[in-house]
């Protein structure tokens, strides 16, 4: 049977035997704790890098380049965040995995383009960061479409996206939004702005609900209006969530989390269904 996540995402069981996982981190409980779980789950085998010398040899000196890097913020040789720096230049997808992390810090981290961070002040830890990494993992599996008429505003997205592993195309209106999805019928995620020439946020939901269902293709609204209304009248005409601008990386990339997940979970319901 299928398990689910901390936050939802249900894992089908798969291994990833080809991904080189590498832990930065200098405490042996959390190493454990890490290899444990992600052996158990997904039968990875990890790297771990006590030092800061550890890390650089794991990636200078490998054949195989690292798939994601789970690093703490400071390692023994690297009392400043080195660590992080240094497979952040050497284009490394990084999960931070730390113990506090204050505003000033957060925003710093994500100035630097990681993936994610996970704190380590809870519990369900491990979990979290396990979470954290099969989706990393498996985004690449999902087609995401981003619909606004601001070239800034879709870089912006495609680029938090593309972050996370999720394959993206982008249209800069309606019209070219349906094009796209027209030729493209794996795209499982619509994030569309309401505040568009000619074809608007709401016209574009309708026509795509006139073609695919909830259960095929998942609609999120964006809008920077003050309008508490918005909101309800894309639910009204077939979109599935709502967010206003501005919004952070956080709460971004959990709602997109969220509708993929539903997606996923509606589509293996319906495999079950005898026919």
């Amino acid at each position: 049977m299928a398990e689910l996540g901390v936050s939802g995402v249900q894992y089908s069981g798969e291994k990833f035997p080809n991904a080189r996982i590498i832990v930065a981190e200098d405490s042996n409980v959390f190493t454990s704790m890490i290899s444990t779980r992600l052996k158990e789950l997904f039968e990875l085998e990890v790297e771990i890098c006590r030092t800061f010398e550890d890390l650089q040899v794991a990636n200078e000196m490998a054949d195989e380049p690292i798939t994601l890097a789970v690093s703490n913020i400071n390692l023994p040789g690297a009392d400043n965040g080195e660590a992080l720096e240094y497979l952040v230049d050497c284009n490394v997808p990084t999960i931070v995995f730390t113990g506090t992390l204050s505003e000033a810090a957060r925003d710093r981290l994500l100035k630097k383009d990681i993936v994610d961070y996970v704190l380590k002040d809870n519990i369900f830890a491990v979990d979290m960061l396990a979470e954290a990494i099969y989706r990393f993992l498996t985004n690449h599996r999902h087609h995401v479409l981003i619909v606004d008429d601001s070239i800034t505003a879709r870089t912006l997205l495609t680029s938090r996206l593309k972050r996370y592993n999720f394959r993206v195309s982008s249209a800069e209106d309606g019209a070219k939004a349906l094009q796209i999805l027209k030729s493209s019928p794996d795209i499982g995620l619509v994030v569309t702005d309401y505040n568009m020439p000619d074809i608007d946020g709401f016209e574009l939901t309708r026509r795509i609900r006139g073609a695919r269902g909830s259960h095929e293709l998942r609609i999120i609204g964006v809008s920077s209006s003050t309008s508490r209304l918005l909101s309800a009248k894309f639910l009204k005409v077939g979109g599935n969530d709502f967010m206003l601008r501005p919004f952070i990386d956080e709460e971004f990339y959990c709602r997109v989390n969220q509708n993929l997940d539903t997606l996923v979970q509606i589509q293996a319901s319906q495999k079950r269904i005898p026919a």
